[in-house]
Formats: structure tokens, sequence, C-alpha cells
């Protein structure tokens, strides 16, 4: 294209490339957080068949240290809720930056579509 964009559309154009990178950085976290939530909920699974008595470990560092069943039960539970909350909150955020990105780009194109003497 010979002729310069208007600083109006330049200034959209970056809006656009930041929610995209944007929306990027929101599905890896999301990704990362699925992965952990698959992790916790096969710990739990696992944990089911152990009984009560039964010896559990938890990694630390290089070390293996021998917990108490419930306590680890307890806190994985938790941490799986609060990956849980978190992945809500993505979700919404994903879904906004999409619905934005969705708005800039028919913003965009209807700019980018107007005759160049139409302001």
């Amino acid at each position: 294209m010979a002729e310069r964009l208007p600083p109006e559309v330049q200034q959209q154009i970056v809006k656009l490339q930041q929610l995209q990178a944007q929306l990027n950085q929101v599905l890896a976290e999301k990704s990362v957080l699925e992965q952990e939530l698959r992790e916790i909920n096969r710990a739990l699974e696992v944990l089911k068949e152990v009984p009560e008595d039964g010896e559990v470990y938890r990694i630390a560092g290089h070390l293996l240290v021998r917990v108490k069943k419930n306590d680890v039960e307890k806190e994985l539970s938790e941490r799986k809720e609060l990956i849980e909350l978190r992945l809500k909150t993505l979700e919404k955020q994903e879904s906004l930056i999409r619905q934005q990105i969705s708005e800039l780009q028919s913003k965009i194109s209807k700019s980018l579509s107007k005759p160049t003497g139409a302001s």
C-alpha cells in the first residue's frame, strides 16, 4: 500500500497487537494451570487408594519426605480450588480480550474500507 495509514488506524493496529499478545499470555497461563489441575486430580485419585495409615511421601527438592495422608489431601484440595478459581478468572479475561479483539478488527476493517477522501 503506497499511502500511509491514518494515525488513528495505526493506533488501533498497535492496540490490536497488544491485545493479541495479552491473549497469548492468558492462554499460556491457562494451559499451565490446566496441566497442574490434571496432575492434582491424578494425585488425589491415587491418594484415594492409599489406606489411612499408609505411607505418603512428598518431593522436597532432592528429598522425599514422609507426610500425613490427610495433610496432603487437604493441601491438594485447597490448591485445586485455587487453580479452579484462577482458571475461571482467566476464562473471563480470555472472553473479554477476544471480544475486544473482534471489535477492534471490525473498526480497523471499516476504517480501511472507507474511501481515502472520507474521514
